[in-house]
């Protein structure tokens, strides 16, 4: 008998222990413990946009790219207040596009703001591209209610899993108090290692006052019942929980970031693999230009190495104008005599041929953030000789130092720079070949690229007159380029001249479209008239996708889907309050006054939009046809 008691008892004992157990994890899933010791200020007019807005502004972001909504107008509202500046666009994309081009310009956390729903879904490729280009950058976006969420609110969808495969970082902000650390988190893990975007949620009800939140949350009329004061119970601890705590103060300092470096050991073993080359070159890829390492710093010590470079994405105008050391054309047969070939920053993707451009004969250093990028198809078509995942732009200067005194052969320079120089003179030639019934492109952008200030920064967003343009247009100095990335994505010329035009308002900003890729971003002419953001488009226009067009009618024999027309594109730009200008084979001996026009409506304020007529171009062989 008094065994089975024994057992009872401590049955209740375990029982009353588990039950306790659940009710303080309860109390602690509720906030209820949370609650005990934080206030809820209940007639304080703080929101929690402000906090957002704080956190902002302590980690340096000087721009807000955004599309109204109310979801997220708190966060615009507060920091408007604060005096950062918001930016709003035609089209979220364009927001995203904007951000990426302040972060890459900046080398700060770039950021855009959007509604829930659709406005989120708008951005997707944005997002992805600026995951492939490795942009620092923080998408901010609204979000149902948290009571609402799975509810069938409106524009309640699943936003977390759209995000979580092309961000670096997603979390949602469930109370007021989990704003500033998420943000901090947020915006160190965008910039730390391999840089890239990152997705913060916000609920609407952690946006807004208490008071408003409250008449939103509050039943309608007395509760009834036990169940019905539960509920009220519920919704009122649901209440409080959001905002205990809120406006205590918290450190919205930026967090210290994590960037890998080459270890001493491999630094070493570099010079001795440079210090034994006869035929070395660089190939640099926008990695160089991330921070920490200054743009002028690494600059500096490609100089004094004195190796011959291949300039991709951002590096490109990395050595300025006119630099002996940048070999702009025969890159492929260069690969194959080097004997030793650097890859900083550069992927072995499509780009170069999986790695198949390299010689096998060459050594090959590689250095890259990202382990995955820094190996890519390695076990297919090439080997490198050093892999080093560390910063690029850290590893060439700390290089340098290492050989000091070094001097590449001047042999191995100057030969590929007259193969370059002969190649340029084969362009030129060809820039003179008349047309029959449109203008010959290439004589088009010389005579930009001749017309440019020498604080230009140029935007490139199109297919075949851009990879013309590519080839052409020379970048007067470091971070003077922007195109899409690895991606290859069209429609990135609207948000990314935004973006270079409020990051440098004194210099000239040129976007090269094709006709095709305008359409994405021509109504954005409004948003840099609004803004007061002139920038220059030069748009070669082929009346066509001539990219796909001249693969797909040999091939297939159609040209379906391909044609366009010879829009009037230079109107629509006046139709947004900017100076348009159409280019025929009427005007080509005016080309250079009209570019100078076009320069000097933009130097008084004024978006300018240069629409001209061409024949179709291979930017493969620089073949013309009209």
């Amino acid at each position: 008998m008094d065994s089975s008691c024994d057992c009872l008892h401590a049955l209740g004992v375990g029982l009353g222990a588990l039950v306790s157990v659940i009710l303080v994890w309860a109390a602690h899933r509720l906030g209820v413990i949370y609650q005990l010791f934080h206030k809820v200020e209940t007639q304080s007019p703080c929101h929690g946009g402000e906090v957002v807005a704080k956190v902002l502004q302590a980690h340096g972001v000087r721009f807000v790219f955004t599309l109204p909504g109310g979801h997220i107008s708190p966060i615009v509202v507060a920091c408007e207040k604060l005096g950062i500046r918001i930016v709003d666009t035609r089209h979220e994309a364009t927001a995203v596009f904007a951000a990426d081009a302040v972060a890459r310009l900046s080398g700060t956390v770039g950021v855009a703001a959007v509604t829930a729903g659709p406005g989120l879904t708008n951005t997707v490729t944005a997002i992805k591209n600026a995951q492939m280009a490795e942009s620092p950058l923080l998408l901010i976006g609204g979000a149902s209610a948290t009571l609402l969420q799975g509810r069938g609110a409106l524009q309640d969808i699943d936003q977390m899993s759209l995000f979580k495969p092309i961000c670096k970082s997603c979390s949602s902000v469930r109370t007021i108090r989990e704003i500033v650390p998420v943000l901090r988190k947020a915006m160190a893990e965008a910039q730390s290692g391999t840089p890239g975007p990152v997705f913060v949620e916000f609920p609407i009800d952690i946006l807004y006052p208490y008071h408003i939140v409250h008449k939103e949350l509050s039943p309608k009329g007395a509760p009834k019942g036990i169940v019905g004061k539960a509920i009220t119970w519920y919704l009122q601890n649901h209440l409080n929980n959001l905002f205990a705590g809120a406006w205590e103060p918290r450190d919205v300092s930026p967090l210290p970031l994590s960037i890998p470096q080459a270890s001493p050991m491999q630094i070493q073993q570099c010079i001795e693999l440079v210090s034994r080359a006869k035929k070395p070159v660089f190939l640099l890829g926008s990695q160089v230009t991330l921070p920490p390492m200054p743009v002028e710093t690494l600059r500096k010590s490609l100089e004094s190495l004195g190796i011959p470079c291949f300039l991709g994405g951002m590096a490109r105008g990395m050595l300025g104008r006119d630099s002996p050391l940048h070999i702009r054309q025969n890159r492929r047969e260069a690969l194959k005599e080097a004997d030793l070939v650097i890859l900083a920053g550069t992927v072995c993707d499509f780009r170069l041929s999986y790695g198949r451009v390299l010689s096998r004969r060459s050594k090959i250093i590689a250095v890259n953030r990202d382990r995955s990028q820094l190996l890519k198809n390695s076990d297919m078509f090439w080997k490198p000789s050093v892999a080093i995942q560390g910063d690029a732009g850290s590893f060439i200067v700390k290089l340098c130092e290492g050989l000091n005194g070094y001097t590449c052969p001047t042999e191995w320079t100057e030969g590929l720079k007259t193969g370059y120089v002969t190649k340029e003179k084969t362009n030129r030639q060809k820039a003179e070949e008349k047309t029959e019934r449109h203008l010959n492109p290439l004589k088009v952008l010389h005579l930009v690229d001749d017309a440019m200030a020498e604080d230009s920064i140029i935007v490139a967003d199109g297919g075949d007159f851009v990879g013309s343009a590519a080839y052409i247009l020379r970048p007067r100095g470091p971070l003077c380029w922007l195109d899409p990335g690895a991606f290859g994505t069209l429609g990135v010329g609207g948000g990314f001249a935004l973006g270079a035009k409020l990051c440098r308002p004194d210099s000239e900003v040129w976007i090269v479209f094709g006709d095709g890729s305008l359409g994405y971003s021509i109504v954005e002419f409004d948003t840099y008239t609004r803004h007061k953001t002139p920038v220059i488009a030069l748009v070669g226009n082929d009346a066509c996708w001539n990219q796909i067009s001249r693969e797909q009618v040999p091939m297939l024999g159609s040209n379906v889907g391909c044609s366009l027309a010879y829009s009037d594109y230079h109107v629509a730009a006046e139709g947004f309050g900017g100076r348009g200008f159409l280019v025929t084979t009427q005007e080509e001996e005016r080309i250079s006054d009209i570019i100078k026009e076009a320069q000097e409506a933009c130097h008084k304020g004024k978006a300018a939009l240069i629409n001209v007529l061409i024949g179709k171009t291979n930017f493969r062989d620089g073949s013309i046809s009209v």
